[in-house]
């Protein structure tokens, strides 16, 4: 179950922006995150809900989408986030906590495709422009990554890497997203 959960869980940039996420289930998702493990259990990271309308575009107007994509200046309208989940990390508390916001960006993803939805971990962001548009102070919380949530409109498929070695992700005329990964062999020493 786990392995079918990992292998669901691909980083979706289209949703059908009309399906909402209800506030119960992005709260579920927080509660697994609250419950991985934490460096030195310190419980440094904090999360910020957005569930509406006015503040997801808030947020969208903030984010860089597909670096390797540079033309693609992210989904349409209609086709965005239907909520994200902000995680921050709580200054008085800790800091550099990288490897707890790996943890639990995964964990709340995977949890996400549990329930029939998918997302996309960003950390391209204006972090300035998202604090001040949240009052969130930046002497007490450092923006770590935003969470973009939904119901996935696009196709992701998990390609081999080329004779190239080439690993950027790329779309076809279809819209179709290829992730190349590498093979088992290549990453075991």
């Amino acid at each position: 179950m786990l392995k079918d959960l990992v292998y669901s869980c691909r980083s979706y940039r289209r949703f059908y922006e009309e399906v909402k996420i209800s506030r119960e289930e992005l709260k579920d998702l927080v509660e697994l995150a609250r419950m991985t493990a934490s460096t030195a259990n310190s419980q440094a990271l904090k999360f910020k809900i957005i569930d509406n309308e006015a503040d997801n575009e808030k947020v969208f107007e903030t984010l860089g989408w597909a670096g390797a994509l540079p033309d693609w200046p992210g989904p349409e309208a209609g086709e965005r986030p239907s909520a994200y989940i902000l995680i921050l990390e709580d200054k008085a508390l800790g800091k550099n906590k990288l490897t707890d916001v790996g943890i639990t960006a995964q964990t709340i993803m995977l949890g996400a495709v549990e329930k029939g939805y998918g997302g996309c971990m960003l950390a391209n962001i204006r972090r300035d422009n998202l604090a001040e548009a949240f009052a969130i102070d930046p002497e007490q919380y450092g923006i770590q990554l935003v969470l973009a949530l939904g119901k996935p409109k696009e196709e992701v498929k998990v390609v081999p890497v080329g004779a190239d070695g080439k690993v950027a992700y790329y779309r076809d005329q279809n819209q179709v997203h290829y992730v190349p990964k590498r093979s088992l062999e290549e990453v075991l020493i």
